[in-house]
């Protein structure tokens, strides 16, 4: 986990990726990369970032493969050199700190029909993970895995987290089980997943998650800061996990 996130300046929008509901970007930046932009502006607005750093960062921790993510500083001025209006739009809405992830060129969208497949272990510490933070985005349909250079790579946690981001309590939640796991994608190719549990859950604890938390910029939290992410998250990560064994029931 890093210390900070970098911090770069867009400075040219590229295209927007009409995939998904948000609406992301192609954008170059300051540091000569090219960059996947989350607007702040776009519809689930800013808390679909806090979840998005905070899900990506704590897959990181555990040792699963996410692109780097970086806040991305962007000037309205950009936006009348566009030509499409939703896009000055969205780029007149999203002044100053955003977030975005590295472009992964020549990357492909995960495909269960295709002939690559991860490792039982990879997939059942994936499931495991987005039990975890109850991940509603990883089917068939839409499965938010990239393959580059042979090896799978996690990216789009904007929607995961989604209690902290509704009406419900996520703390006094944070222990309930996470029944939409057995839609997910990588449930059939699924290693045992108590030896994932046995694998992962040790690597993060309050004190991980505190250090995602200090990486998302205050603003993002709320005008008195307050957030439900770190007690939520260390006590669903308490044993016993039931959470665990409905997945593991899933994959049976």
């Amino acid at each position: 986990m890093p210390a900070a996130l970098r911090t770069v300046t867009a400075t040219r929008y590229v295209t927007p990726l009409r995939e998904g509901g948000s609406m992301p970007a192609l954008v170059e930046a300051s540091d000569d990369g090219v960059h996947v932009l989350k607007f702040r502006g776009a519809g689930q607005g800013v808390k679909a970032l806090v979840a998005e750093l905070v899900a990506g960062e704590l897959a990181r921790a555990l040792g699963l493969p996410v692109p780097e993510l970086v806040l991305m500083e962007v000037d309205p001025a950009l936006a009348p050199a566009e030509p499409d209006q939703e896009i000055q739009d969205l780029l007149k809405a999203s002044p100053g700190t955003n977030l975005a992830m590295d472009f992964l060129p020549g990357s492909l969208t995960y495909n269960p029909a295709a002939r690559f497949a991860p490792s039982p272990e990879l997939a059942a510490d994936v499931v495991w993970f987005d039990a975890l933070v109850e991940n509603v985005d990883r089917t068939p349909a839409n499965p938010n895995l990239l393959v580059w250079h042979d090896a799978l790579w996690l990216i789009d946690h904007g929607a995961a987290l989604y209690r902290h981001h509704g009406g419900s309590d996520p703390v006094t939640e944070a222990r309930r089980p996470f029944g939409l796991i057995a839609q997910h994608v990588l449930l059939p190719l699924a290693g045992d997943l108590r030896e994932a549990d046995e694998r992962l859950h040790g690597r993060v604890d309050r004190a991980v998650v505190q250090g995602i938390l200090d990486l998302v910029p205050r603003a993002w939290l709320g005008p008195d800061g307050d957030h439900p992410y770190v007690e939520a998250l260390t006590r669903r990560l308490e044993g016993p996990r039931a959470w665990v064994e409905e997945a593991q029931d899933a994959r049976a």
